[in-house]
C-alpha cells in the first residue's frame, strides 16, 4: 500500500466520522420517536442545531479561566482522534500501529477529565455536581471496558485494535461464550459512557438526574457546538468499536476501491441496526437512580471478568 493512498483513506475515515456522527445521533432520535409513537425530527436536525450554535455569540462567565475556554477544543480533538483510531473502513491505515486498546481508553479518560474540570471551573453547583457524577461513572466504567479489551486481546494475542479486528474477522463463524459476556458488558459500559438511558438521559435538564448536561450548562455558541459534536463523535466511536470487536465482518484489510465500496455500505448498515437497537433499549428501559448506577456498572465489570475467565478456562488452547 502506498503512503499517499493510506493517508487519503485515513483522511476519508476522518471525514466519514465527522459526517456520520451527527447522522447516527439523528437516526437514534428518529427511532426513539417512532418507537414512542411520536412525530420524529428530521434526520438532519443535529446539523441544523450545530449550524445555529456556530452562528451564535459565545457568552462566558466573568470568572471563566483559560481551561474553560480550551476544554471544548480539547474534548473535540480527543473524540476525533478516537474516531480515527477505531478501524472502520480498513485495518491497514497509518493510525493502525497506534490503535492500541489501552491508549484508546486513555483518550476517552482525557476527554472526561477536561469535561469535569470545565464543569467545576465556573464554580456553579450544577457543574460541580455533574463533574462528581461523571467521574464516578468513569471510575466504574473504565475497568469494565479494559477487561473487555483484555478478553479480545487474549484471543488475538495483541492489544492493537487492527490486529484484533483482523484476527476475529478471519476466523470461521462460531459462538464464543467469552465474546457473548464481553458484548453484554461492552453494551452496558457504552450506555453509561455516552450518557444514555438507563444511566443518564441526554434529553433532560432535571437537576436531580442529569450528569453530562450539568457540566455544559455554562457553554454557549461554538463552544457548545463543539461539545455536542464531540458527544456525537463519542457515540459514533463506541458504536464503531463495538462493531469492530464483535461484528468485524465487512472491515477489509486492503485499501482498494472495491474494498472501500464494501466497507462503506457495510458500516452504514451496521450503524443503522445498532442505532435502532440503542433506541429500542432506551425505549423499554427506565432511568435508574444515580445511586443504582454503581450496581449497573458493577454488573458490567463482573460480566467482563467472567468473559476473560471463560476464555482462559474453556477456549484457550491447552
Amino acid at each position: 500500500m502506498s503512503t499517499a493512498s493510506s493517508v487519503l483513506l485515513q483522511f476519508l475515515e476522518l471525514i466519514t466520522a465527522l459526517i456520520a456522527a451527527p447522522l447516527l445521533t439523528g437516526w437514534v432520535n428518529q427511532c426513539r420517536a417512532w418507537l414512542g409513537n411520536r412525530s420524529a425530527p428530521p434526520l438532519t436536525q443535529f446539523y441544523r442545531q450545530l449550524a445555529k450554535l456556530f452562528e451564535k455569540e459565545v457568552v462566558l462567565a466573568g470568572n471563566a479561566s483559560s481551561l474553560f475556554r480550551a476544554a471544548p477544543y480539547i474534548i473535540f480533538a480527543c473524540m476525533v482522534l478516537a474516531s480515527t483510531i477505531v478501524p472502520t473502513l480498513s485495518t491497514d491505515l497509518p493510525f493502525g500501529p497506534a490503535a492500541d486498546a489501552i491508549a484508546l481508553v486513555g483518550i476517552f479518560a482525557l476527554a472526561r477529565v477536561f469535561t469535569a474540570l470545565a464543569g467545576m471551573d465556573i464554580g456553579t453547583a450544577f457543574g460541580t455536581l455533574g463533574a462528581r457524577r461523571e467521574m464516578l461513572i468513569g471510575f466504574l466504567a473504565e475497568p469494565a471496558l479494559l477487561m473487555v479489551f483484555f478478553t479480545t486481546s487474549l484471543i488475538s494475542q495483541s492489544t492493537s485494535l487492527s490486529t484484533i479486528v483482523e484476527t476475529l474477522g478471519q476466523r470461521e463463524f462460531a459462538i464464543y461464550p467469552s465474546l457473548a459476556f464481553a458484548g453484554v458488558a461492552f453494551t452496558m459500559v457504552s450506555l453509561a459512557e455516552n450518557a444514555r438511558i438507563p444511566v443518564d438521559n441526554p434529553t433532560t435538564h432535571l437537576e436531580l438526574t442529569m450528569i453530562h448536561e450539568a457540566m455544559i450548562l455554562e457553554y454557549s455558541g461554538r463552544h457548545l457546538a463543539l461539545i455536542e459534536w464531540a458527544a456525537a463523535l463519542k457515540l459514533y466511536a463506541y458504536s464503531c468499536l463495538g462493531l469492530a470487536l464483535f461484528f468485524p465482518w465487512g472491515i477489509p484489510e486492503g485499501t482498494g476501491i472495491f474494498n472501500l465500496l464494501v466497507a462503506l455500505p457495510s458500516l452504514a448498515f451496521k450503524l443503522a441496526i445498532g442505532g435502532f437497537l440503542l433506541a429500542a433499549i432506551e425505549t423499554v428501559s427506565a432511568k435508574l437512580r444515580i445511586f443504582r448506577a454503581p450496581e449497573f456498572l458493577g454488573t458490567a465489570f463482573i460480566l467482563s471478568v467472567l468473559a476473560m475467565l471463560v476464555h482462559l478456562l474453556l477456549e484457550a488452547p491447552k
